[in-house]
């Protein structure tokens, strides 16, 4: 479903004076009974709560761009940027902290409005039972997105229809997670049972992968609710049980009409194999404009600039190679500011030898030089200053010619995710079973280049096995295995958050970002700049575990008082 805007009503105000202005009734409206007429109705509101996913406030850029993006993974790369989230220097202020939280809030707006109509119109019941089914999950997710970053927040659950309803005091985190598992469970009972043919729709087995998700945050810090590893195994199992999902083995070798016959091949792969690989591909897939729905089971869904309307996100522009043609350059559309480098403890938790795939991929093996787009190979030792290489837009299909706008979908939940979890959740309850290093070794293998990702494949599960001698080591290589597979999609830092090691890490990253050679093989230059972003994130203490309640709301909802303002700020 790609991202449609809804005019939900228009009021024309006439006035005679000044002195009766405000009490003039509206002569022209269309009421929220005139909207919900038919199902076209509903489903044109339906697409309006999911609209808020593909906002540049949220998926579309800023919460892997700057909410998200420093942790051990990567860093923002910018020398002369010395403030703001992307390096942990900022206040309840920040403007695009108060974008996060009001565009959350308007989905679940969205959410209520269209949960307190659904029964208005004459419909199929299915359908209509569906379409709640999205809506409840969708409010349950934006409260996910909401208490996991603010911790305690106002829990609306009707719509905001006057100035008045907008004073509202914060809920306990525990009681705004009790509603999102009632949200997520009474939708998962309600959803379409079959996946869709678009990732951008959400369908039962993505309610049960997301469920996991919660039921993990919940699981650990700092809510430590150690009883919802079963229900997070049991979601997840779920969906593996389901056989509606796999992971992508399969990729390209043929290059599209026009392109060169090298189109898809690997540049200065570490070990020699040039070829194209199923990891990459799910990737390509994306810049592509394509769906994947086996893999890519929810996306962030973009259509860039064109046909009349601007759906794009930054994705492969805000994050990817970078790459500043002028506009008279043939190949400007596909510009790249590439704001995010890998740490070099990421590049160091693949395996050396360059045997796993994703580092080749994750981690650029090569510079882009603006004028004529010639590449330029990097010496493989380097570990610092790599930019992030998982969306390109040398594989954007739909090029539009924008500068700053793509039609690459961003991963909200990928099926190799869901194995990762079913793996900590199995090794928290009943340790590292078989069941759980399989689900380790299925992701791994395909990353070691296995199309058969069900045969054991002694190269990459032998590491599996050695972690496998106890419950903390294993838990500690699906910490490190999560790195590897899903860098950059949004999740290590509330990955580290719950396993309690922020802060920790942080500053473990910062010394050794601060610690990288400012010359010779290991650097792309001097890049101890990034750790910026680990050290103040570490002085903070437990300051940065979450955002602060935005000033803005607080000066506008008084039952928020000063003094209920989040640790630290």
């Amino acid at each position: 479903m790609k991202k449609i805007y809804i005019l939900l009503g228009l009021v024309a105000l006439s006035t005679a004076s000044c002195e009766n202005y405000l009490d003039t009734e509206p002569i022209q409206k269309i009421a929220i009974e005139q909207y919900y007429t038919d199902e076209t109705g509903i489903t044109n509101a339906l697409a309006g709560v999911y609209d808020p996913l593909g906002s540049e406030k949220l998926y579309g850029s800023q919460l892997w761009w700057q909410l998200d993006s420093s942790t051990d993974e990567g860093y923002y790369a910018r020398a002369a940027t010395l403030t703001g989230t992307m390096v942990y220097s900022f206040d309840a202020s920040a403007v695009n902290v108060t974008d996060f939280w009001a565009n959350l809030y308007d989905g679940i707006n969205r959410a209520n409005d269209l949960i307190a109509h659904v029964n208005l119109p004459k419909m199929d019941e299915d359908k209509r039972q569906q379409i709640l089914g999205e809506a409840l999950f969708l409010r349950g997710y934006y409260y996910f997105m909401l208490v996991s970053h603010f911790g305690d927040v106002p829990l609306r659950l009707t719509p905001t229809t006057s100035p008045n309803s907008v004073q509202m005091a914060r809920t306990t985190s525990k009681e705004v997670y009790a509603q999102i598992l009632k949200d997520m469970t009474e939708a998962e009972a309600k959803v379409s049972a079959t996946k869709a043919l678009y990732s951008s729709r959400v369908y039962k087995t993505v309610v049960q992968g997301v469920l996991a998700r919660v039921c993990l945050q919940m699981a650990g810090y700092p809510l430590n609710d150690a009883s919802k590893y079963a229900d997070a195994l049991a979601w997840s199992k779920k969906v593996i049980d389901s056989g509606q999902h796999s992971l992508n083995v399969s990729f390209e070798t043929n290059p599209p009409a026009g392109k060169p016959a090298n189109y898809y091949n690997v540049v200065n792969p570490s070990n020699g194999n040039t070829s194209n690989n199923a990891y990459r591909q799910i990737f390509i897939t994306e810049a592509s404009d394509k769906y994947d729905t086996n893999e890519l089971m929810w996306e962030a869904d973009f259509k860039a600039r064109g046909g009349g309307y601007n759906e794009g996100g930054r994705v492969g522009n805000n994050i990817g190679i970078i790459f500043q043609p002028a506009a008279t350059n043939p190949l400007f559309g596909t510009y790249c500011w590439g704001f995010i480098k890998g740490t070099g403890k990421l590049f160091r938790t693949y395996d050396a030898t360059g045997a796993d795939l994703r580092r080749d991929w994750n981690l650029t093996t090569y510079t882009v030089a603006n004028a004529t787009g010639v590449k330029t190979n990097l010496a493989k030792t380097i570990q610092y200053g790599r930019d992030c290489g998982k969306w390109r837009r040398e594989y954007e299909i739909n090029l539009s010619g924008d500068q700053n706008y793509t039609a690459i979908n961003f991963p909200i939940l990928r099926y190799s995710d869901v194995l990762l979890m079913y793996a900590e959740a199995e090794n928290q309850v009943n340790g590292p079973t078989a069941a759980a290093q399989e689900a380790v070794n299925k992701v791994r293998r395909r990353g070691y280049g296995r199309t058969d990702v069900s045969s054991p494949y002694a190269i990459s599960d032998a590491a599996t096995a050695t972690a496998a001698g106890s419950k903390a080591a294993f838990q500690q290589f699906i910490e490190d295995e999560r790195m590897r597979e899903l860098c950059f999609e949004g999740l290590r830092k509330m990955d580290l958050i719950r396993w309690n090691k922020f802060a920790a890490t942080m500053k473990a990253v910062s010394d050794d970002m601060a610690a990288a050679p400012t010359t010779g093989p290991l650097t792309l230059g001097n890049q101890q700049y990034g750790a910026l972003g680990g050290r103040n994130a570490s002085a903070g203490g437990n300051k940065f575990l979450l955002f602060p309640i935005p000033s803005l709301e607080m000066s506008s909802n008084t039952l928020i008082p000063k003094e209920s303002q989040n640790p630290g700020w």
